[in-house]
């Protein structure tokens, strides 16, 4: 390293340091690190600068059968070469450990409900909540439970070793930044460590609380309404398998008024609202926002069939993902990205197969009423007439320096973790904490030749459930919501509180793997996925969620597939950031003219630029600005109803389709605003809530002109994982909207966490980018030279070579030789 870039590096990485350490100071990491250890010469902070990159490298690991090369390309992804898949698995883990180290610990203990041993007293509330929904002890049971000399045992034991390796030998000049600010050492990886992982992922895309959300609503409108507002099936209609239909589907209907019940439903509702409010460890909505499609070679220019995979996740630095390719010899030979403490390829292609995922969004937990002998300190619950012991688990809470910070008590009956809500005992069932096959899948993917095999991989993959799409080099494409959906009792309905007294309420089965929703090779030549409802309800209605995510991501997707029949890899990148929006399109008409505008000088103005509007989210956009504060206001307008008297926060929110419906009915009672006199209809309340737009936006951008351009507004927040801001990077432009298929979240904390196009030719071609870098380390060139890429919408054609040598040396930044031995 030339000297001035050495003393460039070191300045910037103490600015870094000393704002890391401010700001841990100022939230409440705890205890700080005495600042003389953090600026110690020799093995302070200064010494992370010291190795940033990827360097040549020659080692001996006691565990490996024979010698891995991993060479790294110019783009810092390591192409790991061995004898044997369980090697390639070692030099997995020991690589993504000296890239990823710290963001591998800190996601296994917030899963685990350790946090307070590695920061301390401050994070003793986030443990104690995740521990209670048993996330850590189904992982643990699970792992415990595992044949010793089996695949996912054996698999996972190897990625241990891999990372343990490096951990054993990390000089202290490689020790990741976020161990100094927070004066500890990294701790040893286990293999259940994986499992915690898994379950987290799950917790992230399939931990909602259906059943609790629709009791505060029922308590607050009535039954009826309830229904209307959160119903079983979409109203608009663009599902992932085909209906035969060449457009949107929708089958509107009135929504009834509310009712509210009386007060002791209303009391529960408070109740509820203090669980799911202040307790982090039960999930909130999630935000869902993925996309992937697969177009036949019939509809493609090249002949070649072309897939898209645009995954939505937290956006954070280190980024969620890492990105690999593994080459072992007539076993596997696999490039895409791994969730980092996960032993293999989670979203990629090899040479026969390309896939992808987005959340399917099912309904899999379910809650129970159960009858307890003592609520204080129970030791059994009732069951068909008789007492059932409940399992008790004591769970201890220590410090950074192994103390006994407090303890707890968690009681599971046979459905799982009870909980407290005002004044009942709920235990919940939930399919992620009963699922062990995800690995297996995983790997049996990697291995899949076409979309027949990869479908039978995916046999195994449980949870959360996922739909996954692939297309092969021999033209196949194939679609399908792969998962564990519950069978209930009686209508099949997840929405309800059962009774928990009975094993009548339990579930009674599963739906069989050949009933998922999906389709190979249809005849439209195309399939895609945005966590839009699976099946239509006219081909099969039988209960699998609710309340579904609105489909104008599915309509877009679909808009433009269906007007190209002559695809190319540069189409597929340029749709994963079009800024077009279906949402804009449905609701501009009636934005547009509705009445009363004399009234209100601002509405109009917001009228005019909307009128003038194409519904894009272009970085020039003005009109997008006020679209978008317009349907913010509309929609706190419209469903004040569902906010509990003495509260700020709507108990849950009806999906913008549900919106759309109501404006077909322009005097529905839904439209009058009860925190005024006078009764409203559709119309005034849209003026209403232009007119605050507009005056918003000039209070918060001047009169209309450059600083309302859609760039200025609509950005990206990629926080570090410690949510330390000199580590974060903000306010990062990106060309989306709510609802478009860049699918922009108002925090800006939520969006595409890997882009990837591949061309399925006789050779397979393939783009990505995610927004972020290959380090976890702050002072690295690879820590976040992505972002202005991904920001931009552009990809990077991946180099997949067959052996070390077809990589070119000029792309070649370092190799690291892994030898058997001590």
């Amino acid at each position: 390293m030339k000297k001035s870039v050495a003393r460039t590096l070191r300045g910037s990485l103490g600015a870094t340091a000393l704002g890391a350490l401010a700001w841990a100071g100022a939230f409440g990491v705890s205890p700080v690190p005495p600042l003389g250890n953090l600026l110690d010469p020799v093995r302070g902070v200064w010494q992370v600068a010291v190795t940033p990159d990827p360097v040549d490298l020659n080692t001996k690991i006691s565990s490996l059968d024979g010698p891995v090369r991993v060479v790294f390309d110019d783009r810092a992804v390591p192409h790991i070469f061995a004898a044997t898949t369980a090697d390639a698995v070692r030099a997995l883990g020991y690589i993504v450990a000296r890239d990823r180290l710290f963001q591998m610990e800190l996601q296994t203990r917030a899963t685990a409900g350790t946090l307070t041993e590695l920061v301390g007293r401050a994070a003793l509330g986030i443990d104690q909540n995740a521990r209670r929904l048993g996330m850590a002890a189904s992982a643990e049971r699970m792992f415990g439970e595992l044949d010793p000399t089996g695949f996912t045992r054996t698999r996972l034991d190897e990625y241990a070793e891999g990372v343990n390796a490096w951990i054993d030998e990390m000089p202290d000049t490689e020790l990741p930044l976020e161990y100094h600010l927070l004066g500890s050492a990294p701790a040893r990886w286990e293999a259940v460590h994986t499992a915690f992982l898994l379950r987290q992922m799950g917790l992230t895309l399939a931990g909602y609380a259906h059943d609790l959300r629709r009791e505060q609503v029922i308590a607050l409108v009535g039954e009826d309404a309830a229904a209307a507002l959160f119903p079983v099936h979409s109203l608009l209609q663009e599902p992932i398998q085909p209906n035969g239909e060449d457009g949107p589907r929708y089958d509107l209907a009135p929504i009834p008024p509310p009712v509210p019940g009386g007060p002791a439903e209303l009391a529960a509702v408070g109740a509820i609202n203090a669980m799911l409010f202040a307790d982090p460890s039960v999930p909130d909505r999630p935000v869902e926002a993925s996309n992937n499609w697969v177009v036949a070679g019939s509809r493609t220019e090249s002949g070649n069939a072309l897939l898209a995979g645009d995954p939505h996740l937290d956006l954070t630095l280190p980024s969620i993902w890492y990105e690999a390719h593994m080459v072992v010899p007539g076993e596997i030979d696999v490039y895409g990205v791994t969730f980092p403490g996960v032993p293999g390829i989670v979203i990629g292609f090899n040479r026969n197969l390309s896939w992808s995922f987005t959340n399917t969004g099912a309904d899999v937990m379910d809650f129970y009423d159960e009858s307890l002998d003592d609520p204080e300190r129970p030791t059994r619950y009732m069951l068909d007439g008789q007492w059932r012991d409940l399992d008790v688990r004591v769970e201890r809470y220590l410090g950074k320096r192994g103390n006994v910070l407090a303890e707890d008590t968690i009681y599971s009956t046979h459905r799982g973790p009870i909980r407290q809500v005002g004044g009942r005992s709920l235990s919940m069932r939930w399919t992620v904490l009963e699922t062990a096959g995800e690995i297996l899948a995983l790997d049996g993917v990697s291995r899949a030749t076409n979309v027949g095999e990869w479908r039978t991989a995916m046999r195994t993959f449980r949870a959360p459930a996922q739909n996954g799409v692939a297309a092969d080099t021999d033209g196949n494409i194939s679609l399908y919501s792969f998962g564990w959906y519950p069978v209930r009792p009686d209508d099949g309905n997840g929405l309800v509180v059962r009774d928990g007294t009975t094993s009548e309420s339990d579930w009674t089965g599963e739906w069989e793997f050949l009933a998922y929703p999906g389709a190979v090779n249809p005849e439209q030549g195309f399939l895609a996925s945005a966590n839009q409802e699976p099946v239509d309800p006219g081909t099969n209605p039988t209960f699998l969620g609710a309340d579904w995510t609105s489909p104008w991501r599915a309509i877009r997707i679909n808009q433009l597939l269906r007007a190209n029949d002559s695809v190319t890899a540069e189409d597929m990148r340029a749709y994963q950031t079009d800024p077009g929006s279906a949402r804009a399109e449905f609701f501009l008409p009636f934005l547009t003219e509705a009445g009363a505008y004399g009234e209100n000088e601002n509405a109009a103005r917001a009228r005019t630029l909307l009128r003038e509007w194409d519904g894009r989210y272009t970085p020039d956009s003005k009109a997008a600005v006020v679209f978008e504060w317009t349907m913010d206001r509309l929609t706190a307008l419209t469903w004040d109803e569902l906010i509990a008297d003495g509260d700020s926060r709507r108990v849950d929110t009806p999906g913008d389709v549900l919106l759309w419906s109501l404006m077909h009915d322009s005097d529905n009672q839904w439209w009058d605003n009860k925190e005024t006199q006078e009764i409203e209809n559709r119309d005034q309340l849209i003026v209403r809530a232009m007119g605050w737009a507009y005056a918003d936006a000039v209070a918060r951008y001047g009169e209309i002109g450059e600083g309302w351009r859609w760039e200025n507004v609509g950005h990206a927040n990629i926080e570090h994982l410690i949510r330390a801001p000199p580590l974060s990077r903000f306010g990062i432009p990106v060309q989306a909207g709510i609802g478009t298929l860049g699918a922009w979240s108002r925090s800006g904390k939520h969006g595409p966490s890997w882009r990837m196009v591949v061309e399925m030719g006789s050779e397979v071609r393939a783009q990505v980018t995610y927004p972020g870098g290959q380090s976890g380390n702050p002072m690295s060139l690879f820590y976040d030279d992505r972002i202005q890429q991904w920001s931009n919408g552009q990809l990077d054609e991946v180099l997949f070579p067959r052996t070390p040598d077809d990589l070119p040396r000029e792309r070649t930044i370092a190799t690291v030789l892994l030898e058997a031995g001590r």
